[in-house]
């Protein structure tokens, strides 16, 4: 019994030590929940710092940025004018001559005489070869023995025609007789005539023998050599002449410029003809318009057209490929644009035309036919305007740009893209590119600010400072600094 109170006794009686245990317990705790409020005040005050430091930087990279797209970019530019533009038709031609030989021999025999140098220019007449007469003076000398001998047969036959004749008239002959005679005399007249014809076969190719020039021109490289045989038969001759003065281009136009053309001709104008070489860069010979086929290409649906040249110093040569510039017609003092200013996009043919800000804005124009560097403008620009040339690529509709320098005496030509101008730093905007209303840096005086443009710390003029807010300090380092005194406590 007295066990069984002592162990009641040791269970309910508290031990000093576990006491004190749950009051160390709740200490530890307390001292987490504040170690983390402290943390968490921290975090929040650094991530509030954070966002408006973040706040005010980012007005001024948004300001950075827009300055940078909207920093103007150096162009070329040239002013619009007036000037002649002509119409021209470029096509592909060939250079044929009007007269091309090739010497073939008309008699068989040996050639015995080259009277030629290859490539050398003969008149006509001029000795080309000669070939062995021999035999061919020997079949003359026969054919005129022949001849001789028929001729005194048909002399004798006609004494006694005559004789005959007077007999008959006095009935001393018989009428058949009378007319034998006269039939043989005839015959006799016939065989004379064949003779003299052996006789002039006979002179003719004897003359054979001595080839010489047809026509005037150039002889080629020579086809057989002296000393061989030749014969009728052989196709390739013995040279070939090929007139180079005058000679001719032919080539061919659309059919859709055959009216243009033949009103020009018709009229009696002169219609001018360039002959350019294979890379269409380099003027060969100028000529003029000689004439027109008869009948359009119905495969290709063009006409050709023969142009002549005088070919003085023989620029062109026969079967050379050339590009032919036919002058069609000229149009005078007519507003002209440089090629390069010419755009083509959704709005179709334009310009950017250089404001007098010094911005540009796009252009829509109407373009005609191009010379040169220079395109015709029907409408859209006016002499005086000043357009884009270089750096086109990176405009758009409003932008700002910046113009080189103009040079003494330099006129309206096309200035180079990004030129600086004499007399201007690096870095710095010449005075007359200015925009209106700012002054540029370089020229402003010590101790004051450029127009337009606000000193740091002060509002500008109009404006209203944004006001403080309880929960928000006008001055972000005072607000700093209450915190950093908020943490000591």
């Amino acid at each position: 019994m007295d066990e069984r109170v002592d162990r009641t006794e040791t269970k309910r009686a508290p031990d000093p030590a576990s006491r004190v245990t749950p009051v160390v317990h709740h200490s530890r705790g307390g001292y987490w929940i504040l170690t983390g409020l402290i943390a968490a005040g921290l975090i929040g005050g650094g991530w509030y710092l954070w966002t408006q430091h973040s706040a005010k930087q980012a007005p001024q990279t948004a300001t950075s940025k827009r300055g940078a797209q909207s920093a103007p970019q150096p162009v070329g530019f040239a002013t619009i004018d007036k000037g002649d533009i002509r119409i021209v038709l470029n096509e592909l031609g060939t250079v044929t001559s009007l007269d091309t030989v090739t010497v073939l021999t008309q008699i068989n025999g040996q050639l015995q005489q080259i009277g030629f140098n290859e490539g050398q220019m003969v008149k006509k007449g001029d000795f080309l070869a000669q070939i062995d007469p021999r035999p061919y003076q020997a079949a003359l000398e026969q054919a005129q023995g022949t001849l001789a001998k028929d001729q005194g047969l048909l002399a004798q036959a006609q004494a006694d025609l005559k004789r005959f004749q007077t007999l008959g008239r006095q009935d001393s002959i018989a009428q058949q007789q009378l007319d034998d005679q006269r039939y043989l005399v005839q015959q006799d007249i016939g065989i004379v005539q064949t003779d003299q014809g052996a006789v002039d076969t006979a002179k003719l190719n004897l003359a054979y023998c001595h080839i010489i020039s047809p026509i005037d021109g150039q002889v080629g490289l020579r086809q057989v050599d002296q000393g061989n045989y030749i014969q009728t038969s052989t196709t390739s001759g013995v040279v070939v002449i090929t007139q180079m003065q005058p000679i001719s281009v032919l080539f061919s136009v659309p059919e859709d410029n055959l009216p243009d053309i033949i009103k020009q001709v018709r009229s009696g104008a002169t219609l001018s003809v360039e002959a350019y070489d294979r890379a269409n860069t380099r003027l060969l010979a100028t000529g003029q318009l000689g004439t027109l086929d008869n009948v359009i290409d119905t495969t290709t649906g063009t006409l050709k057209l023969r142009a002549m040249f005088t070919n003085p110093d023989e620029q062109l040569y026969p079967n050379q490929f050339v590009n032919a510039r036919l002058l069609v017609n000229t149009m005078k003092d007519t507003v002209r644009v440089p090629v390069p200013a010419v755009q083509r996009g959704e709005p179709g043919t334009f310009v950017y035309l250089i404001n007098a800000n010094n911005t540009v804005s796009v252009r829509p124009i109407k373009v005609g036919p191009t010379d040169g560097g220079f395109e015709a403008v029907t409408s859209g620009l006016n002499p005086g305007d000043r357009v884009v040339t270089d750096g086109t690529d990176r405009l758009r509709d409003g932008a700002a740009v910046t113009l080189p320098a103009a040079k003494p005496g330099a006129g309206a030509a096309p200035a180079a893209a990004g030129t600086q101008p004499a007399g201007t730093a690096p870095g710095q905007t010449p005075a007359a590119q200015t925009p209106a209303g700012q002054t540029p840096a370089a020229q402003t005086p010590a101790g004051q600010t450029p127009a337009g443009q606000t000193p740091a710390g002060q509002t500008p003029t109009g404006q209203t400072p944004p006001a403080a807010t309880p929960d928000q300090p006008a001055d972000p380092s005072a607000q700093h600094k209450r915190h950093r005194q908020t943490q000591a406590q």
